[in-house]
């Protein structure tokens, strides 16, 4: 049987294979999240993930989908950051509501070792996005408050867009940015192994998840012509991802060094 006897079968294959990777590069992303999510839930302890994961993803994922109205490229790399920013949003409300409640539960056990005569537990104070307090930034008391934040930040970086929409270097520009920024979430987490000379505490499943998912995207990027900062930036988080599991070989058999500060705030890769 010649090849053209078997298209029949071979093009239905071909576009399962491609819908298959659409639907990879979509949902990819938030895979690594899910067991963290149900973490939270389940210990009700969100001390292991920072909220600034979320801050950079979502500026991240909001820049990308800005850049796709300056210069459209694959729609299932436009469907990424919008599944994405909704789950970052799901990480706050439950971050959120699980950081208020444990911190309301200590004032409580305080409450009951010094035996108080009051009747009435003060709930701890309320730090609001309209504070404008710099050192409460990303640490609110209400997900309401993260929402205003992040349709602020739409709203100005949708305007300017809006303005500068026929600038192709101002879209070329959006569109690195969008895609540098999402590469960097893991240099905090090897700089912090770097810092404790251990990767103590960092899931290796998770790191190699990390790194399969980052190639996959890479080689989906190259392959579909993507816009060349989406590769270049791709090749880029691979390269972390490497460098974090380099960490985790060289620092298997030392044992941490104290660090001279406090430790950073768990980068978007230190689950």
């Amino acid at each position: 049987m010649d090849a053209q006897g078997l298209d029949w079968l071979l093009v239905p294959l071909q576009q399962l294979v491609s819908w298959g990777a659409a639907g990879a590069m979509v949902f990819g992303g938030v895979v690594p999240y899910i067991p963290q999510y149900r973490d939270i839930r389940r210990t009700q302890n969100a001390d292991g993930f920072s909220t600034y994961v979320c801050l950079v993803l979502l500026v991240a994922n909001i820049l990308r989908i800005l850049f796709w109205f300056g210069r459209h490229f694959e729609s299932p790399l436009l469907w990424q950051s919008v599944v994405m920013v909704l789950t970052m949003l799901l990480m706050l409300k439950l971050c959120t509501e699980v950081r208020v409640a444990n911190e309301l539960n200590v004032r409580r056990r305080c409450f009951a070792a010094a035996d108080s005569k009051d009747e009435e537990i003060r709930a701890p104070p309320r730090r609001s996005y309209l504070d404008f307090d710099p050192h409460h930034f990303w640490h609110w008391s209400g997900f309401g408050d993260y929402v205003q934040c992040v349709l602020a930040f739409t709203g100005v970086a949708g305007y300017v867009t809006y303005l500068s929409i026929d600038s192709a270097l101002f879209v070329e520009t959006l569109g690195f940015l969008a895609v540098f920024t999402e590469a960097l979430l893991g240099v905090p987490q090897l700089y912090r192994n770097y810092r404790h000379r251990s990767t103590e505490g960092m899931s290796i499943k998770m790191v190699l998840m990390w790194t399969s998912g980052d190639a996959f995207k890479t080689a989906y990027f190259l392959l579909n012509r993507a816009p060349p900062q989406f590769s270049v930036c791709g090749l880029l988080q691979v390269l972390v991802d490497l460098a974090i599991l380099l960490q985790a070989c060289a620092y298997a058999q030392r044992p941490p060094k104290p660090a001279p500060h406090a430790a950073h705030p768990a980068s978007a890769k230190a689950l």
